[in-house]
């Protein structure tokens, strides 16, 4: 069969169908085939070796070149199983004495031949996606280090002196980390002959690097050595040791945080691994080492910024890969020292320590990670094409747009497979970037005093970049945390880095360092503050976060300054407080109180400090939406409890909460719907049960210099406006049994005592039931409830809110869930009593449970309710005003995005969001409330 029938074979042209560049590889397929005939077959029935070649063909054309001349090295593909996992050291090392004893020709050539051989067969499992970016990294460290041993031996074969020899890895090869077109970085130690030892590692270079028909084994570089290229090439271990105690650069000890023994003497590598981990991991951290370790990054990253590539360079251009290396060493640097888990010399374990061990935020781990195999991925496909170490982004389009294809990207409707690459590329490095500039803060501080070296116009971008915007303004609050030169002002000097790094990660970072400015404000309380941030540094995390996302939670932080000593508590701060112990701290607030005045500014300092507690744990998001609302409603419950007390009713009386708040749901700004009930007849009964409801509605709801603590909405009560305040409770069943519209019974469903009389709140509740719940709840009644859903979608969303994003009103949002809920409580609830409950969330689960509602109509309309009423809070705690939709300004979404855990485009994926789940839930409500016909 000739090349022409093979590429008419089917199976060959859907492998060129697949391929990234199909005329490289059916043109290579039509030269291996002419010139190899005997593979024509196999080619046409093997997939694995025909998808190798066509991935192959368009990735790279150096290794094409060679299969092409010696198709012998395609010879591991034939090995399915073995193809198909990760090969450890063992393996390498037994495939290397096989293929020495089988290679014709010296040593020095067969182990050019054979890594050549294992070359190839990982970047077919890399490119037919078998490997992973991380498995294939391993793979070519192991390569080379078997190449380093291989080397080791045959030097030593001819080796006449007395010196034991380890070679140590450094780099990516110490990292298990290589690239394709790596240097393999090596330091030499050795025991015995000096003189010996240096014959014998030029020997062991000599075999890695000469080339023999233009082709070497590694580019093995020895610069990282002590001296340098002036240094001689192997040392012993004293002479390292004195080196790194005398004369070391921070740098050199950074470098060691890779170093592992790869090949010679393992005695000697342990040895030398053991004895400079002190280097690295000093029991006293050298803060001017940390500084010159970042001072050469900033050098690189200017240098690579001037020669323009700082988008196109995957190595050291911004947002990548040095940017994560150097993040993590220096975490590694400052963590290892006490924790030996850390310590690994590869960038992803260590990543992956470092979160487990609480130093990196694991979401910001996740984030790392994926950008880190990404660009690692990149940077194996650019030298992969001709095995040349470069870490740029070709500028030519064609082959970026090649590049793009070998990585996987095919053009769609959206975008060209280029401009998709272009678009996640910059994604990662963003994210990159983000991640890695929180550690770089100090050098901004060093400018700002008048110490540094960078311009003030720079500062003011990079203040920019990590996200405040006011540089005047951050400017005078940096100056002012830090005048003087007190004890205090020493210790914000060195808690300020930190700070702004905790800064920069809130929503609003301006915000952040403003409120951080004011809650510092006197020397008493400054010195207070920066003690307690020292002290306590996870609290001062904390307070950044909460100071950058609520100017509300921040005044009430700012008029409780001793909370701060409990934000580092989670059995204070992260638990849901029962409500018997809210009632008795709101009771402890009053009891030594004993006039009107003093009695009302002490249920709003209450109020403010339980509301300041349960906000700090919403904004940290240490709780659920849930846990929220049942939350704020408890402290309403005690307030109420608190105040009736004081008022000492003299006949019982109850309240009851009615919609959000009897539904254990409230927000930061619901008002407190209620009912009052009381047990008595005649005048005398009713006119003391006003007297209670006017008085309590005053002492809850007036506004007095502490703030106001709950305004009390009483209109759901019979005839509204227009009726008495309250009833009694043979009132109310009166009503119910005579005068009550339906939309009255669908409102008790959330009907609650919350206050007052505990027997009477509960005879209320029973009274109810069969009013609310009734055997014959009738089509008309369904459609009266459908009519008035219709008007409340067509007359209530106020002016100047946006309609298409409203969390309250718009379709598929808070209204079309509790509505549909509601609707099947009322039409189940008489025969299934579990279904009678206030709370939207638990009465869902109930329906689901019973089986009324399906498992995925109930998750749409609960990730609906959630979503809403999350929004709606944090909205309240960042702008401080009450509001049902999202903001229509960009700003103000983008923080509320952030608030809500966005990172990518906040505002963007937040509308994307609410449209999402609130569609889902739309077309549960229109098929289960309105039956698919509305009736208008």
């Amino acid at each position: 069969m000739d090349s022409a029938a093979v590429l008419e074979s089917k199976a060959v042209q859907r492998s060129l169908a697949r391929a990234a560049d199909p005329i490289a590889a059916r043109d290579t397929l039509v030269r291996l085939v002419d010139d190899h005939p005997e593979l024509t077959d196999e080619l046409e029935a093997d997939s694995l070796v025909r998808d190798a070649v066509v991935a192959l063909a368009a990735a790279s054309r150096s290794l094409t070149t060679a299969f092409l001349q010696d198709p012998s090295l395609l010879e591991p593909l034939r090995d399915h199983a073995g193809f198909a996992i990760e090969i450890d050291d063992d393996v390498f090392g037994r495939s290397w004495d096989v293929a020495r004893g089988e290679f014709d020709g010296t040593d020095s050539q067969a182990l050019r031949w054979w890594k050549r051989r294992e070359l190839l067969r990982v970047a077919a499992r890399d490119l037919l996606g078998v490997a992973d970016v991380d498995s294939v990294a391993h793979e070519l460290a192991r390569i080379a280090a078997t190449a380093l041993g291989a080397a080791h031996d045959i030097a030593r074969a001819d080796f006449d002196g007395d010196a034991r020899m380890a070679v140590i890895g450094m780099g990516k090869l110490g990292g298990r980390e290589l690239n394709y077109a790596s240097d393999v970085d090596v330091l030499f130690v050795h025991d015995g002959d000096p003189e010996a030892a240096q014959r014998l590692a030029r020997g062991i270079l000599d075999v890695m690097t000469e080339p023999d028909a233009g082709a070497i084994v590694f580019r093995t570089d020895a610069d990282l050595r002590p001296e340098g290229r002036s240094g001689p090439l192997s040392r012993s271990l004293e002479s390292y040791v004195t080196w790194y105690e005398r004369w070391a650069q921070a740098w050199e000890f950074q470098a060691l945080l890779k170093a592992r023994a790869v090949a010679g003497d393992q005695d000697l590598g342990d040895a030398f691994f053991d004895a400079t981990r002190e280097f690295v991991y000093p029991d006293v951290l050298d803060a001017e080492a940390i500084r010159e370790i970042r001072a050469m990054k900033a050098r690189t990253e200017e240098e690579t910024r001037r020669q323009g590539l700082a988008d196109r360079e995957l190595k050291r251009g911004r947002g990548g890969i040095r940017d994560v290396e150097f993040s993590i060493q220096l975490l590694q640097l400052v963590h290892g020292r006490h924790d030996e888990e850390v310590r690994s010399p590869n960038t992803l374990e260590a990543l992956r320590s470092l979160a487990e061990g609480g130093y990196v935020d694991e979401e910001d781990a996740r984030h790392l990670s994926g950008a880190y195999r990404h660009l690692r991925t990149v940077e194996h496909r650019v030298q992969l094409r001709d095995e040349q170490q470069t870490h740029t982004l070709p500028d030519d389009p064609e082959e970026l747009e090649r590049l793009a294809r070998v990585l996987g990207y095919r053009d769609d409707a959206r975008a060209s497979a280029r401009e998709q690459f272009r678009q996640a590329h910059a994604h990662h490095q963003a994210t990159v970037r983000e991640i890695h500039e929180r550690l770089y803060f100090e050098p901004l501080l060093d400018t700002l005093a008048g110490t540094g070296a960078m311009p003030a116009e720079a500062a003011a971008e990079r203040l920019a970049a990590f996200g405040f915007v006011d540089a005047t303004r951050t400017e005078a609050a940096l100056r002012e945390l830090t005048a003087g030169l007190t004890r205090r002002s020493r210790l914000m000097k060195q808690l300020l880095p930190l700070l702004l790094q905790w800064c920069s990660a809130s929503p609003d970072p301006d915000l952040a360092l403003l409120q951080l400015r004011r809650l510092a404000e006197g020397p008493t309380r400054s010195m207070a503050l920066a003690e307690t941030f020292r002290d306590t540094p996870f609290a001062a995390e904390r307070v950044c976060r909460i100071l950058g996302s609520s100017r509300t939670t921040g005044d009430a932080l700012l008029r409780a300054p001793e909370f701060l000593d409990v934000l580092a508590d989670d059995d204070v701060i992260a638990v849901e407080w029962p409500g018997d112990v809210l009632l008795d701290a709101a009771l402890e607030t009053l009891q030594w109180r004993d006039n009107e005045s003093a009695r009302r500014d002490g249920l709003r300092r209450f109020k403010r400090r339980e509301q300041l507690r349960i906000a700090s744990r919403d904004l940290l998001d240490l709780g659920t939406v849930e846990s929220t609302g049942r939350e704020l409603s408890a402290v309403a419950d005690s307030t109420l409890e608190a105040a009736l007390r004081c008022l000492d009713p003299q006949i019982p009386f109850a309240v009851i909460g009615m919609g959000r708040y009897g539904g254990c749901e409230l927000s930061y700004a619901s008002d407190l719907d209620v009912l009052f009930v009381y047990d008595g007849e005649g005048t005398e009964a009713f006119d003391e049960a006003e007297r209670t409801a006017t008085a309590l509605i005053r002492e809850v709801g007036a506004t007095t210099s502490e703030g106001r603590a709950f305004e009390i909405d009483a209109d759901l009560r019979p005839e509204g406006k227009q009726g008495p305040l309250t009833r009694s409770l043979t009132g109310f069943r009166r009503y119910y049994d005579e005068f009550a519209l339906t939309w009255e019974f669908q409102s008790l469903t959330r009907a609650r005592p919350v206050a007052g009389d505990t027997t009477l709140g509960k005879r209320f509740a029973e009274l109810i039931v069969p009013f609310v719940y009734r055997e014959d709840f009738s089509d008309d009644a369904v459609r009266d409830i459908r009519r008035m859903k219709v008007r409340v979608e067509q007359e209530r969303i106020p002016p100047g809110e946006d309609a298409e994003f409203h969390l309250k009103l718009g379709k598929g949002s808070l209204s079309d869930v509790e509505w549909t809920v509601q609707l099947l409580q009322l039409q189940h609830g008489a025969a299934d009593a579990s279904l009678r409950v206030p709370s939207t969330v638990a009465a869902l689960h109930a329906l689901r449970d019973a089986s009324v509602i399906g498992d995925e109509d109930a998750e749409a309309l609960e990730d609906s309710y959630r979503f809403c009423e999350r929004a709606r809070n944090a909205r309240y705690l960042l702008t401080g005003a009450p509001g049902d939709s999202l903001p229509t300004d960009a700003v103000v979404a983008e923080r509320l995005g952030r608030i809500l855990g966005y990172v990518h485009q906040p505002q963007t994926t937040l509308r994307e969001d609410y449209r999402r789940l609130t569609r889902h839930a739309r077309a549960v409500t229109e098929r289960i409330f309105y039956g698919h016909v509305r009736d208008d």
